[in-house]
């Protein structure tokens, strides 16, 4: 009984790993560092520590990791406003979506994990990305779609077109980013982890 309870504590690892990754999404987001200019448009990096904590230490420190991403979106949005504020100063977007990232990578990892290390990553981290990418827009959609075609000065109709088509213009290229980042440095920590 005493060892279950160990193991659902945060030992010191667990800690150290999540204050670095935590640490690591917020220089990424204060600096203007999280973002990847592409053709079609920016992509985001800031979840890509969260993919790693999750893949490396589990879904708890992967929800950790997110939770402090989200609250650093809403202080972000506090110190920072811009047009689309008033959405990411609710949980529902912009915490509840980075804490699911780090329990659906770990779970998209390990739906292979047994087979090829490198594939299961790479899958781990494209349903991470993609639960950030869509996560946070269906979130604006469901809660705030009149208010965000009104900020955008489109047609209310047509927000969900909009909506979901910046979850495909940059969903994609941001999960394929995560992929190519994140699984070399999960595939090395987890070689020197023997894991």
């Amino acid at each position: 009984m005493q060892n279950n309870l160990a193991n659902k504590k945060f030992g010191t690892r667990q800690i150290a790993v999540i204050g670095m990754l935590s640490a690591i999404t917020m220089v990424l987001g204060s600096s203007g560092l999280g973002f990847i200019p592409l053709p079609m448009a920016k992509a985001t990096i800031m979840h890509i520590p969260v993919i790693i904590g999750a893949i490396v230490e589990g879904p708890i420190v992967g929800a950790t990791i997110g939770l402090i991403f989200g609250l650093f979106s809403v202080f972000q949005n506090i110190t920072n406003p811009n047009l689309l504020s008033f959405a990411f100063l609710n949980p529902l977007v912009s915490i509840a979506p980075r804490v699911l990232v780090g329990v659906m990578a770990y779970y998209g990892y390990r739906l292979f994990s047994k087979r090829n290390t490198v594939l299961s990553v790479g899958l781990g981290a494209a349903v991470g990305s993609l639960t950030n990418t869509f996560g946070v827009l269906t979130m604006i959609y469901v809660l705030y779609a009149a208010q965000y075609a009104s900020a955008k000065g489109i047609d209310p109709a047509t927000a969900a077109k909009v909506i979901y088509g910046i979850a495909l213009t940059n969903g994609i290229p941001e999960a394929i980013v995560a992929v190519l980042i994140a699984t070399p440095i999960v595939v090395a920590i987890k070689r020197v982890l023997n894991k």
